[in-house]
């Protein structure tokens, strides 16, 4: 069966992460994606030389792409590129503020030569308010949104360990894409989407947000614990293993407490009768707890839970997840041969899916400016 965006034309003046994501998520759903990069490249084929010379965010990101080396401030270049944009369905950007514009391809112009056209605009801050103009990375977001005061453990915030807020971003951008599509299948009309990084993870420190607003509450930092929910974290077996719990209503309670840790006593206590109570009594309940599966091996304590009918969840790190039985995998060609990323998400019944390779720096230059030229 065809893709489902294919016959689609992306264009995306794209670098690091963020808008990469989009598009390489456009290119597995069949669009095809010309990647315009700068005579050095996008700066993430350098991040690191991790994946047989290449870089493991590039790798990872860039599939199913063609690459395409430009220097709009060239006025032949820049015409080509608006050529390509006047022609194509998606322009996904995400050059520094106002880039795009100054150099003359903004969304304002692109649409008023292309009225189907959709562009989105990645930022860090948006277009609007104090920071509009600021530059941003990840890491700077997560500080700013305050994602990382939520993160780590007591003793300090800590920075989400991948680059949470260029995901989270790209994930946003994705969808706001594919609902533009759909309205422009109805109407013949595109559309203007912009999409901060600092919006994305405002939206996503929600619950904390509302807490502080409606309550005063500051989110404490837990490490594997849980601000609001109890039990909910890390207890050390008896040969060493930390197993992660999570119980997430009263009826699981007094199972978890009844039959996985054989204390009624516990499921009874007056203290421990509802979700709320058991996080006023936190301190005292997590130790009691800690002790009891200090008693139990890994072995017996998982079968317990399964028994009982309780989440649970092996601390994992990188290794255990290289070889973990449920990772699923796609081989990628790159400029230097094949090489294995975690599978999308995303799969569809009775439609499997093959991905495209890893484009060298320029490789389609040629051929573009032939077609487009």
């Amino acid at each position: 069966m065809p893709l489902p965006l294919e016959g689609l034309l992306v264009i995306a003046v794209e670098q690091a992460a963020a808008a990469p994501y989009v598009s390489s998520r456009l290119a597995d759903a069949g669009a095809r994606v010309i990647k315009i990069e700068r005579p050095q490249g996008d700066f993430s084929r350098g991040y690191d030389h991790a994946v047989m010379g290449e870089s493991t965010y590039f790798v990872w990101l860039n599939r199913g792409k063609e690459s395409v080396v430009l220097d709009y401030s060239k006025p032949e270049d820049l015409a080509l590129l608006k050529r390509m944009i006047e022609r194509a369905d998606v322009l996904i950007q995400n050059l520094g503020p106002g880039a795009a514009k100054r150099a003359g391809f903004g969304w304002e112009e692109m649409r008023a030569r292309n009225p189907r056209l959709i562009t989105c605009d990645i930022s860090g801050y948006g277009e609007e308010g104090p920071l509009a103009g600021a530059r941003a990375y990840d890491l700077l977001v997560q500080a700013e949104s305050g994602i990382a005061s939520v993160t780590g453990t007591p003793e300090a915030p800590g920075r989400i360990g991948i680059s949470a807020c260029d995901i989270g971003t790209g994930m946003y951008a994705h969808a706001a894409i594919l609902e533009a599509l759909v309205q422009r299948s109805i109407t013949g009309e595109g559309s203007a989407i912009r999409v901060s990084m600092f919006d994305a993870m405002s939206d996503w420190m929600a619950v904390p947000l509302l807490h502080y607003d409606h309550a005063g509450t500051i989110w404490p930092r837990v490490g594997l614990g849980h601000p609001t929910i109890a039990p909910y974290g890390a207890f050390t077996t008896a040969d060493g293993l930390p197993i992660l719990v999570g119980v997430q209503n009263d009826d699981e309670w007094k199972r978890f407490a009844r039959d996985a840790l054989g204390r009624q006593d516990l499921a009874d206590d007056p203290r421990f009768a509802t979700n709320p109570l058991r996080v006023q009594h936190k301190a005292v309940l997590d130790a009691e707890l800690a002790r009891v599966v200090a008693g139990l091996s890994a072995a017996d304590f998982r079968q317990r839970l399964t028994g009982a009918k309780i989440a649970f969840a092996s601390v994992n790190g990188v290794p255990e997840l290289a070889r973990h039985p449920h990772l699923r995998r796609i081989r990628v060609h790159t400029p230097r041969g094949d090489v294995e990323v975690a599978a999308p998400p995303a799969q569809v019944r009775g439609q499997p899916r093959t991905y495209g390779p890893v484009p060298a720096l320029g490789e389609h230059t040629e051929s573009v400016r032939r077609e487009f030229g």
